[in-house]
C-alpha cells in the first residue's frame, strides 16, 4: 500500500514539475469558451460554424515549416495543432446515447510512433481536460461524420484558399475535401469579392447615376480581370438606353441573392468585429510582446557599430525575443541600412556592412500567439546627421500628431490625415517638393493597423473603441534617384508604435524604446553587454 502512495506521489510530483517548465501564461479555456458562446450568440437558428485549423506547410523535401495555427481557430479553441475542426451549432444537439452538445472539436489522433518524432499531441482527453471541450473526437471521426450540412438554413464557413498537401488520412486535405461533399460546397456560385463590390454598386445606385458605377468598374478594371469577363456587368457598362439598364440592373440583383446554405462572408465578418477590440486577457499579452519588442530595440541601439551586419542586428532583436520566451516572431524581420531602409518589407536582411548610414529596424515578438509591431530607424554610428534629423523630425512630429488622435469614438482615418498633412508640408519646407499638394511617393503607405494574434489584425476602421491596439507608424522614403537633391536619398525612416485605446487616452505600449533623436543617441552611447561577445573568425 506505501508502494502504491509512494508512486502516486512520485507520478504527481513529475507531472507538476513537467507542468512547471512548460508556458502557463497562454490565454485560458475558459477565454476561448466565452468567444464561442459570443459567436454562437450571432449565430440565428439551425445554423452551424465550421472552422478549420490550418495545415502543416512544407519547407523543403521532408522539413516542414514550424507549424503556425489559423489565427481565427486558435482565437476560439485554444487548439494549436494541425488537422483539426471546430464544429459550432447554433441549436443543442443530441448524440445516439440521448446526451446533448452544442459543439464539437476534432482533433489529431494521438499516434505514439508519430509522437516519438514530433512531440506529444493533446488527443481527445487533451482537448477535454485542457480546452474544456465535452465533445471532443479524432479528426477520423469527422470522416465518418452523419452531420447533414445541407439541413441546416446556414452555413457558415470562411473562404477556402485550397493550398494544402494531401498527407492523407485525417488531415486538412481530407477534412475539407469531405466537408464539401458532404455540404455540397460549389465555388462557381460565389463572386469574387470586387465582383460583390461592384454589383452591389450597381444594384443599389440609381439608374441618372450609373456614370458614377461606370466609373468605378473602369478603375477596378486593371487589377480585376474577373470584371471584364463578366457578363452582367459587361451588359450593364454598354446599355445604351436606361431600359437596358434596368434590365441589367434587375438581373444582378437576382444574382446577388443566396444560392446556397453556405455563407462565406458571416464567419469572418464577425469575427472581425470580435478580434478587432481585445480582452483584458489579451492586452495582457500583447503588452508583454510589445515590451519584449521595445527592449529588442533598446539592446540594439546599445549594441550597434557600423561593421555590424543587417543579419546580425536581426539576430540580436531575436535574441532578446527568445530570452524572454516568446515563440517566434510576428512576421519576417525587417533591418534595413540606408538606400533597403526605403523597401517597405525588405526582408533578405544580407548587407554584410550598415556602415554609416541609418538602420530601419521594423521587428515584433510573438508572445503566447499574440505580435507586436515596433519599428526604430537609427544610425548606425551613435549619430544623426543634420539631413537624417531634419526628416527625421518630420515623421516624429507626423507620429506625435496621429497619436494624440487615437481617442474613444475618434474616426481611425484621422491620424493618416493628420501625419500626412505634416509630412507634406515638412517635405515643402525642405525643398522635397514643390507644393504641399503634390502627389509624391515618398510615404506610400497608411498608418494605422491593428494588431493581436495577426501582424495586421481583422479590423472594421471606422471609430476607435476601448481596447483596440492599433499601430501608429508614419515614415518617409526617399530612395536613391529620387527627383530631389541628392543629399536627401537613400534616407528611409519610419517610426511605428503599438497604442492601446484607453478612457483616459491613448497608451503609448512600446514608450520604452527611445524615439526622439536626443534619446536615441543617449541609448546608443551607453555600453552593450554584447561589446565585449567576440566569436573566432572562420574565415582565416
Amino acid at each position: 500500500m506505501k508502494s502504491l502512495k509512494f508512486l502516486f506521489i512520485l507520478f504527481i510530483t513529475i507531472s507538476l514539475n513537467y507542468q512547471a517548465q512548460t508556458p502557463t501564461d497562454f490565454l485560458s479555456k475558459e477565454f476561448h469558451k466565452e468567444r464561442r458562446e459570443f459567436l454562437r450568440s450571432k449565430m440565428p437558428e439551425n445554423s452551424v460554424t465550421v472552422v478549420f485549423a490550418n495545415p502543416l506547410r512544407n519547407r523543403a523535401n521532408d522539413v516542414d515549416y514550424v507549424f503556425h495555427q489559423d489565427p481565427n481557430f486558435y482565437y476560439l479553441t485554444g487548439y494549436r495543432e494541425p488537422n483539426g475542426v471546430l464544429v459550432l451549432f447554433s441549436d443543442n444537439q443530441t448524440d445516439e446515447e440521448g446526451k446533448s452538445y452544442n459543439e464539437i472539436l476534432y482533433v489529431q489522433e494521438r499516434d505514439e510512433r508519430a509522437e516519438q518524432w514530433n512531440g506529444k499531441r493533446l488527443g481527445v482527453e487533451g482537448a477535454k481536460q485542457e480546452l474544456g471541450f465535452k465533445m471532443a473526437m479524432n479528426a477520423s471521426e469527422f470522416l465518418k461524420s452523419n452531420i447533414d450540412f445541407k439541413s441546416f438554413d446556414k452555413v457558415y464557413i470562411e473562404k477556402f484558399n485550397d493550398d494544402y498537401r494531401d498527407l492523407g488520412g485525417a488531415d486538412v486535405f481530407n477534412l475539407v475535401k469531405n466537408f464539401k461533399m458532404k455540404a455540397g460546397y460549389d465555388p462557381s456560385l460565389y463572386l469574387s469579392r470586387v465582383q460583390e463590390y461592384v454589383y452591389n454598386n450597381i444594384a443599389e445606385t440609381p439608374i441618372e447615376s450609373s456614370a458614377n458605377v461606370i466609373n468605378i468598374i473602369d478603375r477596378l478594371a486593371s487589377r480585376a480581370p474577373e470584371i471584364n469577363n463578366d457578363e452582367l456587368i459587361k451588359g450593364y457598362k454598354s446599355a445604351t438606353t436606361d431600359e437596358l439598364k434596368k434590365e441589367y440592373q434587375q438581373k444582378i440583383s437576382l444574382a446577388l441573392k443566396p444560392k446556397t446554405n453556405i455563407d462565406l462572408t458571416f464567419l469572418s465578418a464577425n469575427l472581425t468585429t470580435m478580434r478587432e477590440v481585445k480582452t483584458a486577457a489579451e492586452v495582457k499579452l500583447i503588452t508583454k510582446a510589445v515590451r519584449i519588442s521595445a527592449v529588442g530595440q533598446i539592446e540594439v541601439m546599445k549594441a550597434m557599430k557600423p561593421h555590424m551586419s543587417e543579419t546580425e542586428l536581426q539576430g540580436i532583436h531575436e535574441f532578446v525575443y527568445k530570452k524572454y520566451g516568446a515563440e517566434y516572431e510576428g512576421y519576417p524581420s525587417i533591418v534595413g541600412a540606408g538606400n533597403n531602409g526605403c523597401i517597405l518589407h525588405y526582408i533578405e536582411n544580407n548587407q554584410t556592412k550598415v556602415g554609416n548610414d541609418l538602420v530601419l529596424m521594423d521587428l515584433g515578438a510573438e508572445y503566447r500567439g499574440y505580435t507586436a509591431d515596433v519599428t526604430r530607424t537609427i544610425p548606425a554610428n551613435g549619430k544623426f546627421t543634420k539631413e537624417q534629423k531634419q526628416i527625421y523630425d518630420i515623421v516624429y512630429d507626423a507620429q506625435e500628431a496621429g497619436i494624440a488622435l487615437y481617442k474613444i469614438g475618434a474616426g481611425m482615418s484621422a491620424p493618416n490625415l493628420a501625419a500626412r498633412k505634416i509630412v507634406n508640408e515638412g517635405l515643402y519646407k525642405l525643398g522635397i517638393i514643390k507644393s504641399v499638394d503634390e502627389r509624391h511617393n515618398y510615404f506610400p503607405h497608411g498608418t494605422s493597423h491593428h494588431i493581436g494574434l495577426d501582424v495586421h489584425d481583422p479590423g472594421n476602421y471606422r471609430n476607435f473603441e476601448e481596447n483596440m491596439i492599433v499601430t501608429m507608424e508614419p515614415g518617409i522614403y526617399i530612395p536613391d534617384g529620387s527627383p530631389c537633391d541628392k543629399k536627401w536619398w537613400g534616407i528611409g525612416i519610419r517610426i511605428e508604435d503599438d497604442i492601446l485605446v484607453t478612457k483616459n487616452g491613448p497608451v503609448n505600449l512600446s514608450a520604452e524604446a527611445p524615439r526622439t533623436t536626443e534619446a536615441i543617441e543617449k541609448m546608443m552611447a551607453k555600453k552593450s553587454v554584447l561589446d565585449d561577445f567576440l566569436l573566432p573568425d572562420l574565415d582565416k
